[in-house]
């Protein structure tokens, strides 16, 4: 696999994924082992919390496993494994110009914020198993995983 050129930015759909094996979990791991340039916003985190309680809610993971995730995860945040990315107004008024400017690619509100974030933060790649998010960084001159 070619090196993503960074800084990377992870999506909820790529962060869970570090979290729960899934499939595409052992290719996204290879893609990130060793770097000091993965990005993470809270959005993401709260996203993957809340992906982990749907689960939780349709018996495919025990409430026990839900807290330990999301603990790591937050515990992986505060140990610094991640840069991290933070909500501020301007990054939703980015998100905003993005959802207008965008026009051929329908994102959802998460989606653009994600987008406007990993702009903000100056990203050369995103990654993420969300095919419009992946299709309008594409059209931001980002590179995408997978």
């Amino acid at each position: 696999m070619v090196p993503l050129p960074g800084p990377v930015y992870l999506d909820a759909s790529a962060l869970g994924k570090l979290y729960l094996p899934e499939p595409g979990s052992d290719e996204l791991n290879a893609a990130i082992v060793g770097r000091r340039d993965v990005i993470v916003s809270e959005l993401a985190v709260t996203e993957v919390v809340s992906s982990l309680c749907r689960r939780r809610r349709d018996g495919a993971l025990t409430p026990g496993l839900v807290v330990r995730l999301q603990r790591a995860i937050r515990d992986d945040l505060a140990a610094g494994f991640f840069r991290r990315a933070e909500l501020m107004p301007a990054t939703h008024r980015k998100a905003e110009r993005l959802l207008v400017s965008l026009d051929s690619i329908p994102l959802r509100a998460a989606d653009a914020l994600h987008l406007a974030l990993a702009l903000g933060e100056e990203a050369a790649s995103v990654l993420t198993y969300d095919r419009r998010l992946g299709e309008a960084c594409r059209a931001m001159g980002l590179a995408v995983f997978p």
